[in-house]
């Protein structure tokens, strides 16, 4: 049986760990996918990397359409990034009749709705394992390994900049910005850092978690999202002392009024798995009906572990060109015209506890009118701890544990606080689950 013919978009990275990995295990992956799979054209700005990735017999272009367009390509690895000129290349490739395999998690957050519509009209498969977790395949845990779970909620650390960043904040007291520089110079986070520290990256990939947990449409525009800048050394210090740890998360919950679905820090207690996930390691959890929680950790970047996905993504499509397409693995897990329309709940409806952290005079009845202002609102104190002033007249640091609340009215309570004369500036809160 002939090879099939791949046709790969761009040489980064992940283009060339995809190159690497499909050439060292060539004769393996031919056994599982019962026919031998080429690099047959590859299209980037820079081909000059394509011999040293052994790409000696690949056809060359700068302009990705040229191998779009050519009637030998059966599948299709896009790897440019973004979400401009690659949904057109991906919407080009479906239209031409080619299966797509693609890592661009931006996409199919932003775009995977009209993709998968498009890919379904044309009978060819969109894979995107790669596009969340990087070697982790959560994807395929989610949308096939449990699917005889009703899904109750998932959580995971899905950004390994912001979990390093984190990671040494804890290990070494060290602040933020001074993390981020390191990050940036040892290649974890870009020269614009936003998309990993503002929690942009996190939330297309929970988008894309949440959409196959819960079987409806990507909804990326309804995704809360809240980044780690404002976290501090005190605060990382504080939630220690606590007994938890603070962690990126990405949470998805299904409620009886609708999805959760927001990123954000979390005070994560300190026994849980996931509060030891460290350094630029991913993690999620989910939690079945049938199976109760499982956990998925591995590397989630870099140019081996994304390319293991992109690979077997490759794998897989191959093993289903030739199957009816009513009876190939829906994108989404679930049949498209079965997708549901459940609301993503806005984040004033979420329900939380809270770390609360607020500098106040040293005086009398201070205590009392924060606790009066929460207990109005139906908050209750679980935890709280007063620093000792360092000199006379002095203000003071007053941290809080409370239990669950409605954020709606969480908000309501902090505008009251900061209010009154006595409190010094903004109250810091995150967000803090058990994950039990």
């Amino acid at each position: 049986m002939k090879p099939v013919k791949v046709g790969l978009l761009g040489l980064g990275t992940v283009g060339g760990g995809t190159a690497t990995v499909l050439s060292r295990n060539a004769e393996e992956i031919a056994r599982r996918a019962g026919r031998g799979i080429v690099i047959d054209y590859a299209a980037a700005l820079d081909t000059s990397h394509a011999t040293r990735l052994g790409l000696t017999r690949t056809r060359l272009s700068n302009n990705a359409l040229d191998v779009v367009e050519d009637p030998e390509i059966e599948i299709i690895v896009e790897l440019i990034g973004g979400y401009t000129i690659a949904r057109d290349v991906v919407m080009k490739a479906i239209q031409s009749g080619k299966h797509v395999v693609t890592a661009n998690k931006a996409l199919i957050a932003l775009h995977g709705n009209e993709i998968f519509a498009a890919a379904q009209a044309n009978n060819v498969i969109v894979a995107f394992e790669a596009a969340v977790a990087g070697g982790i395949p959560i994807i395929k845990s989610l949308r096939e390994g449990l699917a005889a779970n009703h899904i109750e909620w998932l959580a995971g650390i899905i950004n390994g900049t912001g979990n390093f960043i984190l990671s040494e904040m804890r290990e070494k007291n060290r602040a933020f910005d001074d993390v981020l520089a390191e990050a940036q110079t040892l290649g974890y986070a870009e020269a614009d850092p936003t998309f990993d520290v503002e929690g942009i990256d996190a939330a297309h990939k929970l988008t894309i978690l949440s959409s196959i947990a819960f079987g409806i449409p990507l909804q990326f525009e309804h995704t809360y999202v809240e980044g780690i800048s404002r976290v501090t050394r005190e605060d990382v210090a504080n939630a220690a002392e606590l007994g938890y740890r603070i962690k990126h998360l990405g949470i998805a919950r299904r409620t009886g009024h609708g999805i959760e679905q927001r990123v954000h820090p979390t005070l994560v207690p300190s026994q849980r798995l996931m509060a030891h996930v460290n350094g630029v390691m991913n993690a999620v959890v989910v939690k079945g009906d049938a199976v109760g929680p499982t956990l998925y950790y591995g590397a989630g970047a870099g140019a081996e572990p994304t390319a293991s996905a992109v690979v077997a993504d490759i794998v897989d499509v191959v093993r289903a060109m030739t199957a009816d397409p009513n009876n190939r693995v829906p994108h989404l897990a679930f049949q498209p015209s079965r997708l549901a329309d459940t609301p993503i709940l806005p984040i004033d409806a979420v329900e939380t506890a809270f770390y609360l952290r607020m500098r106040a005079n040293d005086r009398p009845g201070v205590l009392a009118d924060i606790t009066r202002i929460l207990g109005d609102r139906g908050i209750s104190i679980e935890s709280l701890i007063q620093k000792d002033p360092e000199l006379v007249d002095q203000d003071v640091d007053i941290i809080m544990l409370t239990q669950r609340v409605r954020e709606g009215n969480m908000n309501e309570a902090v505008r009251a606080i900061e209010a009154l004369d006595s409190i010094c500036g903004r109250v810091t809160r995150i967000r803090v689950e058990s994950l039990g």
